[in-house]
């Protein structure tokens, strides 16, 4: 089977995780695709063009010949039927459904921390102060939930790696590269999936400044 070939929009500060998690889905499947990157501050994700392509007005989107589909979840769920060869989610139902969850929760919840600790610190090594009394009961329930899922010491999530090991790493690194408290376990499992090549492919990309 052929397929068009693929186009993902990201940010052009390479910050977004949710494009990010995209990118990385891409590089694991052994996917060609070309990157096209939008200024958000400059509110390229506005103009008519990409609105024309992107329902949310945000990034990630993929385009695929005249097919386009944005959210980063809905990405890489798209993805893994395309290109089931290399699967990035569990192979088991239920499994593949938690790894689901996780990815929903991250995206849906913690927005204290997503505020108070931006990307920045994490692709520009930007710190930031104190956190907020709301900010700390979510790192709280980022941690339990982390600790919870990770328990008996085991590499990943799921058994195997799969996406949703990326996107709760770098949840955790938000905390860690600013110098939080973050349990050693937890440093140590966002570290193992910060050194994937897919992933370091994304960490090492050319930022412009700040």
């Amino acid at each position: 089977m052929t397929h068009s070939p693929l186009r993902l929009y990201v940010d052009a500060q390479f910050t977004s995780p949710y494009a990010m998690s995209a990118f990385v889905v891409l590089r694991e499947k052994g996917i060609d695709f070309q990157i096209s990157t939008l200024d958000l501050d400059a509110s390229q994700n506005l103009a008519a063009d990409y609105a024309s392509l992107s329902l949310t007005q945000r990034v990630p989107t993929l385009v695929q010949g005249d097919f386009a589909l944005s959210e980063s979840s809905a990405i890489t769920e798209y993805l893994e039927e395309l290109y089931p060869q290399v699967p990035v989610y569990p192979r088991d139902i239920k499994q593949r459904a938690k790894a689901r969850q996780v990815q929903a929760w991250l995206r849906s919840d913690l927005l204290p921390i997503r505020q108070e600790r931006s990307t920045l610190v994490v692709f520009y090594g930007q710190k930031y102060g104190p956190l907020s009394p709301d900010a700390e009961v979510a790192v709280g329930k980022l941690l339990a939930a982390a600790q919870a899922l990770l328990a008996d010491g085991r590499e990943y999530l799921f058994g195997q790696w799969s996406i949703a090991d990326v996107d709760l790493a770098v949840m955790l690194n938000r905390l860690i590269l600013n110098g939080d408290p973050v349990p050693p376990a937890l440093v140590a499992y966002a570290e193992r999936q910060w050194q994937r090549p897919s992933v370091q492919e994304w960490v090492r990309l050319q930022r412009p400044a700040l």
